[in-house]
């Protein structure tokens, strides 16, 4: 008989008994073994397999001196380290296929906190009165589910009832057929790309994934660039082609797609072989709702690409200081980096049949990139736009060059 799908439940008993034991019987139902972490403070009801005290010592504290700290943000900053440290331990020991948690504003944060210690691919369930809301700061870089909860956390109704019920079943199922995968032997490279620049990014990946290379693809709407960066930093990585910059002028601009003041910087800093080229930067990203009126954005032409996003014409000077940005961003560099510029447009938006093209700007902006850029970045310009198949060719022989002239060295 197969073993079962051992699953992490984590929920304050204190608040959240009644929800807490629902979701056990659910998982048990759906046939899971559960593994119960309670990180209470208000009170230790006991049952847990890992109990409040438990939580307090792996913090490095009792439960009195947790609960004597008096502040709740402090509080629960011991918490999710002592509960984060075990369900690791655990994990260690005996193998979980999945995690669930349930909770309001500071559950979520805890049990999130505790998810993203985890790896990607490993099944992570928040039922939350926050799922509908703004959840970066609980699902961060990480594949976490946002379960929303409808209503308050506050006993069972006919509602909650099967939401609590379908997030339990539905991380069983996941847990039930989670098989945690064997990283293939592939040098990998990483890609940024959003939809406008997709067609250009898919034949720079299918080019290399026929050479062997293993290709991720990450979309830059803020999480995307982060995610990339983050990956660059801690994995072993061939080559980064970064072909969508939209996140830094969305940066430069108060967009709402930027991936912070360190976008791109851990290609550089690790001596990884980069790729640069400046799709997407024909626009910075604000919401649709501002598009309204006869001048929202002081004169810039403007697209309404969906009922959330709206791209902004950039101009001449946008496009300088974001070359700028980058120039100071590659100097000193540990590896090598090219910036490849195409000269018929930037995005499909800037192309003849989009709604932003400019053909005036390419040609000025490869012009000042090539006096900014240090001595250190090989600059080279191509007669296309950036979704030809020229251009994603020129980026693929790019990194083929790169990687052998590191593995020569």
């Amino acid at each position: 008989m197969p073993e079962k799908p051992r699953v992490l439940l984590i929920v304050t008993q204190d608040t959240k008994k009644i929800e807490g034991a629902f979701l056990r019987d659910c998982l048990e139902e759906a046939g899971c073994e559960v593994i119960h972490l309670d990180p209470s403070v208000r009170q230790t009801v006991g049952g847990a397999e890992i109990g409040p005290d438990e939580v307090a010592a792996a913090a490095g504290k009792s439960i009195e001196e947790i609960r004597a700290i008096g502040h709740e943000g402090k509080i629960q900053l011991e918490m999710i380290a002592g509960a984060t440290k075990l369900a690791l331990a655990r994990h260690e020991q005996t193998p979980l296929s999945g995690i669930i948690s349930i909770g309001g504003s500071m559950g979520t944060t805890l049990g999130t906190a505790v998810m993203r210690a985890f790896p990607y691919g490993m099944p992570k369930v928040m039922i939350s009165t926050l799922a509908s809301g703004f959840t970066v700061p609980f699902v961060g870089i990480k594949d976490i589910v946002m379960h929303n909860s409808v209503c308050d956390i506050s006993g069972i109704n006919s509602i909650t009832r099967d939401v609590y019920r379908n997030g339990a079943f539905a991380v069983a199922g996941m847990a039930r057929h989670y098989a945690p995968g064997v990283a293939e032997n592939k040098p990998l490279v990483l890609v940024s790309t959003l939809g406008t620049t997709e067609k250009g990014m898919r034949r720079l990946r299918e080019s290399l994934e026929a050479d062997g290379y293993e290709v991720m693809v990450f979309h830059t709407t803020g999480m995307g660039g982060q995610t990339l960066d983050a990956i660059a930093s801690e994995r072993d990585v061939a080559a980064i082609v970064d072909m969508s910059l939209v996140e830094v002028n969305d940066l430069l601009h108060q967009g709402i797609c930027s991936a912070g003041p360190d976008r791109s910087k851990a290609g550089p800093k690790r001596g990884i072989p980069v790729v640069f080229a400046p799709g997407n930067i024909d626009f910075y990203i604000m919401p649709s709702p501002m598009a309204v009126g006869d001048d929202p954005f002081d004169g810039r032409r403007f697209h309404i690409h969906n009922a959330a996003l709206t791209a902004v014409r950039t101009g001449e000077k946008d496009l300088e200081m974001l070359a700028d940005h980058m120039a100071e961003l590659v100097r000193g560099a540990k590896g090598p980096v090219r910036f490849y510029v195409p000269l018929h447009g930037f995005s499909s938006h800037d192309s003849e049949e989009g709604k932003l093209h400019d053909p005036s700007l390419p040609p000025k902006f490869a012009e000042y990139v090539e006096k900014v850029m240090p001595d250190n970045v090989d600059v080279r310009t191509f007669d296309a736009h950036i979704n030809d198949a020229a251009f994603g060719d020129a980026l693929a022989d790019a990194v083929r060059e790169m990687v052998a002239n590191k593995i020569e060295a």
